[in-house]
């Protein structure tokens, strides 16, 4: 940056005591609003669902993570596994080790995303996850607190330069919105609203619908003016079907 040496001193002072500040503040908040959709028992307890017609069955602790789904196409029986370990799938009951690395890495990508965002907000406490608190927001007459999360290159993934926005009551601290910018696929940028939400075994749940702007090149912090404007278009429903939860085994 362009800038006189003292008026960067000043800018780094200035900052690291918003920086500081704002961190202890969105902690917490991000704290609320995982003790409010479930708390440790995302942590205790292994859960499954449909959607799209694909069953999903996923668990996740501090220490280690398993998705799988299952589904059925023109090769067959299809069940692939994520875990700690790597990545598998299974046709019919026979393990496939012919995958190149490229398919590997999709599959592997589809399989996480929809864990990550089933389990919202849980996740976002993980070690790479930079968090920043925006202040308050209000969203139709509610008051949100207004958080952006990105990640460090290292463990935060292949798509670590990807940009999310959450948006958590200021009473409550539901999720009630989130929009993301992406850049897989050619980019771009959501806004999902939450539809409707299920509580199964002291979780919740949430369905959403999932806007678009006219441009993909729509900058990430302009999704909230866009949708109170009526701007973006909706482009599908998010919708988990069959939940079912079960407590993990204690260790």
């Amino acid at each position: 940056m362009n800038s006189l040496s003292i008026g960067l001193v000043l800018l780094s002072f200035t900052f690291f005591g918003i920086s500081c500040d704002s961190r202890s503040e969105v902690e917490k908040i991000v704290d609320a609003a995982i003790a409010a959709h479930g708390g440790e028992l995302y942590q205790k307890t292994a859960v499954s669902f449909d959607f799209r017609g694909t069953h999903y069955s996923i668990f996740k602790s501090p220490s280690s993570f398993e998705y799988s789904r299952e589904f059925t196409d023109s090769t067959g029986q299809v069940v692939d596994v994520l875990n700690n370990t790597g990545f598998i799938r299974k046709v019919n009951g026979v393990l496939i080790d012919t995958l190149t690395e490229e398919r590997v890495g999709a599959f592997s990508r589809s399989v996480n995303s929809v864990a990550y965002f089933a389990f919202l907000p849980y996740g976002l406490n993980d070690a790479a996850a930079i968090k920043t608190y925006l202040g308050q927001t209000r969203i139709k007459g509610k008051d949100y607190h207004k958080v952006k999360v990105t990640f460090q290159a290292e463990g935060g993934g292949e798509h670590f330069e990807d940009e999310f926005l959450y948006w958590f009551g200021v009473d409550d601290y539901r999720m009630d919105y989130m929009a993301y910018l992406y850049h897989t696929d050619g980019g771009g940028v959501r806004f999902r609203a939450v539809r409707a939400f299920q509580e199964v075994g002291g979780i919740r749940f949430q369905d959403y619908l999932n806007f678009k702007p006219v441009r993909k090149e729509t900058p990430l912090d302009s999704m909230q003016v866009l949708y109170e404007s009526g701007a973006l278009e909706m482009l599908s429903e998010i919708n988990l079907e069959h939940i079912r939860t079960s407590p993990l085994p204690e260790n």
